[in-house]
């Protein structure tokens, strides 16, 4: 499965973006499929995932009640809506998929990447 990652860009704080994740391949439907983050200096961080059948979602304590992870199997697609954005959610965003069953937090968890867009908060 190949991943193309997009919608990232400029917004102010307090703003909205939507992310897209754009899933090439087979069998998109059997992954479950996350969203990482890395800002500058800093390790790659989860940030939300979703089962692969969408009935079960995660998100890490810095962004619950902000984003909203959702897929849409017909379409072969991931999304990331991103509500009340922050300067420190500036960072570049990945989306990756994983055949592990349980809540994949860890970047060696997944078994794809697409290669990232990123989203700038300006305060």
């Amino acid at each position: 499965v190949q991943l193309q990652a997009s919608g990232g860009g400029l917004v102010q704080a307090g703003g909205s973006l939507r992310l897209s994740c754009a899933a090439s391949g087979r069998s998109f439907s059997s992954y479950g499929m996350g969203w990482f983050r890395q800002a500058p200096g800093k390790d790659r961080e989860f940030v939300a995932l979703i089962s692969w059948n969408g009935a079960s979602t995660y998100y890490a304590d810095s962004v619950k009640g902000r984003f909203t992870i959702s897929r849409d199997s017909a379409k072969s697609t991931l999304y990331l809506q991103m509500d009340s954005l922050q300067p420190e959610d500036t960072a570049v965003y990945y989306c990756a998929g994983t055949k592990f069953t349980g809540w994949a937090r860890k970047v060696y968890e997944y078994d794809f990447w697409g290669q990232g867009t990123l989203v700038t908060v300006s305060s």
